[in-house]
């Protein structure tokens, strides 16, 4: 018989799920199969672990906390396709996965964002991604324009996959129960087809300096970062973006045009 769980880590944000309706909820929205492999990350005490092992070919669950390495292979010790890794999944090599693995994951809300820009990085190893997150972070990723959620992460995001939002979860369902709202998004990478890692720098560069300064106009917050004036006006009107703009009135295609208006390489 395995002992006790250790007492939930506050520095690593452990929040365990524990309602067997959420984990059911989520095995659905991954859509898994025998041929599937899939990345967890944060498998916790083993939850939602045990359902991906049943319904995926191979899980690799990447734990940061060695506290519960014991128990989790104590537990999931039937789990014969599991690959469990003691490691912090921030430095975890995402770009040495096969291709189309499937990524489900209760982020550790501390890192959410690094991690989640992380595995878009990685987009051509990943399929789609099934990821609990804080509602807050969950609203910015699916968010439109000319709404107070849209920003630099929806239209990053937005560029690399189709984002849904699944469903909202309470936190009732975790153990600690945590201070903040969760949700459930899905993510389906797009095309990666011609993908170009120079360019697409050029337009990670510009979606963030357009939304560094969100009081001022785009125009104004883009030089501001470093781009010279006279490019910005002459790419505005090649994108047909009025001069007085401001970055959260810009959808995704705009912002690719507008990208597209500054290379100095065009197509």
């Amino acid at each position: 018989m395995a002992p006790p769980f250790p007492p939930a880590l506050k520095r690593l944000g452990q929040n365990f799920l524990i309602d067997p309706n959420i984990i059911r909820k989520i095995l659905t929205a991954a859509a898994l199969g025998p041929d599937d492999l899939v990345l967890e990350i944060g498998p916790g005490r083993g939850a939602l672990t045990a359902g991906l092992c049943a319904e995926a070919g191979r899980v690799i669950a990447v734990e940061i906390d060695p506290q519960l390495q014991p128990h989790l292979q104590k537990n999931l010790a039937h789990c014969r396709n599991l690959d469990l890794r003691i490691e912090d999944a921030l430095k975890f090599s995402f770009d040495s996965l096969p291709p189309r693995t499937v990524v489900v994951a209760n982020l550790p809300y501390y890192a959410s964002t690094p991690l989640l820009f992380a595995l878009l990085d990685a987009r051509a190893q990943v399929d789609r991604m099934v990821l609990m997150l804080q509602t807050e972070v969950a609203l910015r990723l699916t968010a439109k324009p000319n709404s107070k959620d849209y920003g630099i992460l929806s239209v990053l995001t937005q560029e690399a996959a189709d984002v849904e939002l699944a469903f909202r979860v309470s936190a009732n369902c975790f153990r600690p129960r945590p201070t903040v709202g969760s949700a459930v998004v899905r993510l389906t990478i797009k095309s990666h087809d011609g993908f170009d890692p120079i360019r697409h720098e050029r337009f990670r560069r510009l979606v963030r300096a357009s939304f560094a300064h969100r009081r001022k106009t785009l125009v104004n917050s883009v030089r501001d970062e470093g781009f010279p004036a006279d490019r910005i006006v002459r790419a505005m009107n090649v994108a047909n973006v009025p001069l007085q703009a401001r970055a959260e009135m810009l959808d995704l295609d705009t912002y690719r045009t507008l990208a597209r208006a500054f290379d100095p390489d065009p197509l």
